[in-house]
């Protein structure tokens, strides 16, 4: 495996970032790594444009190898962190009962060993199941989330679908796996969901700032406030990061675009701030559809968003280590 993994990312086996692959959770239990990569592939509940089936494979064979050096922080990322792939969660397609329970499954094989899961997806329906099994392994509705998107995914349903990519954050929180006053949003626009919708969300104590607002205040003074909201008192973070908070110029590659969103020097910097000033206990990256994609953008940017997330989960630890010397 290490001749495999130790050359040019096009070739060997198709790992994340060319990391050691795990199968088994006793050899989560050997290694004791402190993240773990998830696949998701389940596109099933996608409502537009499929395709996010083929997003972990794609983040793991597409991306090319940047290098590991973190030059804003100056450190070797995997030297910092011991970051191993964990393959996927088995999904069948067009069976949502059974899908929903794998991937819970898998991430709740990663969380309940205290290991960071960055799971890759996937529409945005597999926020429901592995939020939920975070939320096992930490306290139930004592994790936070801060989620970025274009959309709310707060709706009732969707013709008639109760786990459509349109609705998983309303699960969870009826499910009381998260409490909405410890849920945030950043970056919603556009024309959906309807008012009635937001009125749902104001009742349950839901925060959302959206695309105008990030606009006009500058995203510096919007991530402090969505930092504030989201840890008054859960025990960690749950970052959940939908590829269509970019501008689909940046992202083309997903299933509901909406112009007018982030470009990525911003939501990178700031992925890397929430991640090295915050305890987050589980991040996920979804909505990749790599059939609509161009030139590997979004596919690009997407697996920039996981290695800023590792970079800052690097860097805190440092700090901390710091702090207690």
């Amino acid at each position: 495996m290490a001749s495999q993994l130790d050359t040019a990312s096009y070739q060997g086996i198709a790992t994340f970032a060319q990391r050691p692959l795990l199968t088994e959770p006793s050899e989560l239990d050997e290694w004791e790594p402190d993240i773990a990569i998830v696949g998701a592939p389940w596109d099933d509940s996608t409502t537009n444009r499929p395709g996010a089936r083929f997003g972990p494979r794609s983040l793991r064979a597409a991306a090319y190898g940047p290098g590991t050096y973190h030059m804003d922080y100056g450190i070797e990322i995997f030297e910092e962190l011991e970051v191993v792939d964990f393959g996927d969660a088995i999904c069948s397609h067009g069976m949502w009962e059974a899908s929903r329970s794998a991937i819970e499954e898998r991430v709740y094989e990663v969380a309940s060993r205290g290991i960071i899961p960055i799971v890759i997806g996937g529409d945005h329906a597999i926020t429901w199941p592995s939020a939920t099994a975070v939320a096992r392994a930490h306290g139930w509705g004592e994790i936070g989330i801060i989620h970025f998107d274009a959309h709310a995914d707060t709706a009732l349903e969707i013709d008639g679908n109760y786990a459509s990519h349109g609705t998983p954050m309303r699960r969870l929180i009826e499910s009381g796996a998260v409490q909405g006053r410890h849920f945030v949003q950043v970056g919603l626009r556009g024309y959906w969901p309807p008012a009635e919708t937001f009125e749902w969300m104001g009742e349950q104590g839901m925060r959302w700032h959206t695309m105008n607002e990030v606009f006009e205040r500058g995203h510096h003074a919007v991530i402090t406030d969505a930092i504030e909201e989201a840890s008054a008192s859960p025990k960690g973070i749950y970052l959940s990061i939908d590829i269509d908070v970019l501008d689909p110029g940046f992202a083309p590659g997903t299933g509901t675009p909406e112009p007018g969103g982030m470009a990525p020097v911003d939501l990178l910097r700031i992925i890397r701030r929430i991640t090295r000033e915050v305890n987050v206990v589980a991040i996920d990256i979804v909505e990749v559809s790599p059939p609509f994609d161009w030139a590997e953008l979004t596919i690009n940017n997407a697996h920039r968003c996981a290695l800023e997330s590792i970079a800052g989960i690097a860097m805190r630890r440092k700090d901390l280590r710091s702090t207690q010397k």
